[in-house]
């Protein structure tokens, strides 16, 4: 499996979702500690939510007891996450021949945000503190010896992670010499060593990214050209000289994948591009003469942007191509990954299915299959026997025939666009019942979007007897480049307007009780809560502010280091506040300004080290909204950052959430 991955986005302020950390008495906690509300006041908020419910919040946002399995290169050993009496998600070893099963990585104040196999021997995993987004990468074998910090430099944060196939290297970037831009390193993972592969010299028109193929050898990089202008290089094999290969508009797309190594042609590589069409598509790409081969997959509706390709054993072959339609979308192109695709189709239906994990020679695979309904289970299959055996459900408590069904839904905004979303709807709704209504829009907001299959959020408040809506307007990913420019400088205005079309279409449907509708998000969908409070007062019952930006101007002064270099492309996306006209509009659209137009209960919710909208955010709107008379219950943890992700914090959210929401359907 290809374990390449990036580790935080460039702009995207998207949420990934008691106790406060030891502080001493000389310690500055970060923002106002004046204002969060006691522990009193939200254990009221918490009473609101009364009733003899079948399931509580602690069934839905509890980890599992196990999760995160993955098999180790060589197939003898079976990793995974499980959860002690403490929430602590510490990372386990099972010897699959012996049985014998070791603690490997321990979890302690920390969460593991990501962990995996670097060979057969060592296993990777990152963390931050507090999450403030300063991500380490550490590794230890698999018997939990040999613990080692392979970037333990304060202040830095990592870019992406490539192991290197059958070596003691892996590959990342990171901020280590200038917190703005990022550079590649190449690191023995048993002993340490680090070796700096190059130099990224140019604040105004760094370095972007960086272009490696199997075996740590960079053949390419992407400056961005003061902000704006994203430029390809790509390596002669002959000369070693980088040259020119593609210059283009920030906002379009042409992006190398990965080497096509199934080719004696070692200049073919699989390319996403959108440069002469709408939609992101798949080819095959010569880089040294600058020309598309052929053109692997495309679909008129949908971008598509992901192919998975066979290890050594098959040759590199290409296994199949993956996109996000109504459902996730797999094409399968192997004859190998055809059979299993066939047998995991019949087996499982309607459901997706996706293989997470395999050793080497593909002989296991482990298999995750979801659906609406089914937060997920783990199969084992052997491509061998063609068994498939069921591992661990992740949610056993969660009773499929209990939970609601999240449908897929498309309306024509007032403007004439065809947008689309999902609504999870109560079994109340589907027996004619009008219901209340959760508005919950995407972080982001650009190039992200909601999704169809389990979501605890939903179903959580469909426990509760609430539906849930979840428009991908204007500026979500996945449907082209046009609809996603659609949205562009319309943060707060068409963008809300597509979310206001949606409510009107699923009362239309005749679902929803048109008095009993909340606003809640996270992230971009904090601020586009606040800004529905503010430009429809009346639509809404009340809103919860997650993590969400007040103030367009502040929020664009407290950009970390590692954002500034995309500064003038924020402003193309948001607004250009150094223009006059924008940054007129910029305040009109900034919640903190517009305060007065807010008439309806808010409850506002920060993590204090967010390093992507800082704490000030929410406590600006939380000082405003007091001062104004509103009593705006605030809940801040101080071991969390861009939402919250320990157990306890998370459970004691969702809690006050439906508190809040009981008090204020109720009334």
């Amino acid at each position: 499996m290809n374990l390449n991955h990036k580790i935080l986005g460039t702009i995207c302020i998207v949420l990934p979702a008691i106790m406060i950390n030891a502080q001493s008495s000389t310690t500055k906690l970060p923002g106002d500690p004046t204002l969060p509300s006691t522990k009193a006041s939200i254990e009221k908020l918490i009473s609101y939510d009364k009733g003899n419910f079948k399931y509580k919040v602690e069934d839905y946002f509890a980890r599992p007891k196990a999760s995160g399995f993955k098999l180790s290169p060589d197939g003898k050993y079976l990793s995974y996450k499980e959860k002690d009496k403490d929430s602590k998600n510490h990372v386990y070893v099972k010897d699959l021949g012996t049985g014998k099963i070791t603690k490997a990585i321990v979890e302690k104040d920390d969460l593991i945000k990501s962990y995996g196999w670097l060979n057969k021997k060592r296993l990777f995993y990152t963390q931050d503190k507090g999450g403030n987004e300063n991500i380490h990468l550490y590794a230890a074998d698999a018997d939990g010896s040999n613990l080692k910090d392979l970037t333990p430099f304060e202040g830095i944060t990592l870019g992406t992670i490539r192991p290197i196939k059958d070596t003691d290297f892996v590959v990342v970037t990171m901020n280590k010499n200038n917190k703005q831009i990022f550079e590649p390193y190449k690191i023995n993972f048993v002993t340490g060593e680090i070796t700096q592969l190059y130099e990224n010299k140019d604040v105004n028109s760094p370095i972007d990214d960086y272009i490696f193929d199997k075996d740590g050898n960079l053949r390419g990089y992407i400056v961005l050209e003061n902000g704006l202008t994203s430029k390809t290089y790509y390596k002669d094999l002959q000369t070693g000289k980088f040259n020119l290969l593609k210059s283009t508009d920030w906002s379009d797309t042409f992006s190398i994948i990965r080497f096509n190594d199934n080719s004696k042609n070692k200049d073919e590589a699989y390319v996403i591009t959108n440069l002469d069409s709408d939609k992101t598509r798949i080819v095959l790409y010569d880089l040294k003469k600058n020309s598309v081969i052929r053109e692997v997959y495309s679909n008129p509706v949908y971008d598509v942007s992901s192919v998975s390709v066979a290890g050594k054993n098959r040759n590199y072959e290409l296994d199949y191509i993956s996109y996000e339609g109504v459902k996730g979308e797999t094409v399968p192109v192997s004859k190998f990954y055809k059979e299993i695709d066939d047998k995991l189709k019949s087996q499982f239906k309607d459901k997706e299915f996706s293989v997470v994990s395999s050793d080497d020679n593909n002989d296991k695979l482990l298999v995750i299959v979801t659906s609406d309904k089914l937060y997920g289970a783990y199969y084992e299959y052997d491509t061998k026997t063609k068994e498939l055996k069921l591992l661990y459900n992740l949610m056993p408590q969660l009773k499929e025939e209990d939970m609601a069904e999240m449908r897929p839904i498309e309306f024509k905004s007032r403007d004439g666009l065809i947008v689309r979303g999902y609504i999870t709807l109560p079994k109340a709704a589907l027996d004619g019942k009008k219901v209340p209504l959760v508005v919950n829009p995407h972080g982001g907001p650009q190039g992200v979007r909601d999704s169809w299959g389990f979501n605890p959020e939903t179903q959580l408040f469909a426990s509760r007897g609430y539906a849930t809506l979840q428009i991908n307007f204007r500026i979500s990913g996945g449907y082209g480049k046009e609809f996603q420019k659609a949205g562009y400088k319309q943060i707060g205005r068409k963008a809300m307007d597509d979310v206001e079309d949606g409510v009107k279409y699923a009362i239309s449907q005749g679902w929803i009780d048109k008095d009993r509708i909340a606003i809640y998000g996270g992230s971009h969908g904090g601020y586009a809560t606040l800004m529905g409070l503010i430009k429809t007062p009346d639509l809404y019952a009340c809103g919860v502010d997650y993590v969400g930006v007040s103030n367009i101007f502040t929020f664009f002064d407290s950009f970390p280091e590692y954002w500034k270099p995309y500064k003038e492309m924020v402003k193309q996306i948001w607004y250009d506040l150094d223009n006059p006209e924008e940054a007129k509009i910029a305040k009109e659209v900034s919640p903190v300004f517009q305060i007065a137009k807010i008439k309806k209960p808010l409850f506002v919710v920060q993590g204090a080290n967010d390093p992507r909208v800082n704490i000030n955010e929410s406590d600006q709107i939380v000082k405003a909204m007091r001062a104004k008379g509103f009593e705006v219950p605030y809940m801040v943890k101080y071991d969390e950052g861009h939402g919250f992700g320990k157990e306890p914090n998370r459970i004691e959210l969702y809690k006050s959430m439906l508190g809040f929401f009981a008090e204020n359907f109720n009334k």
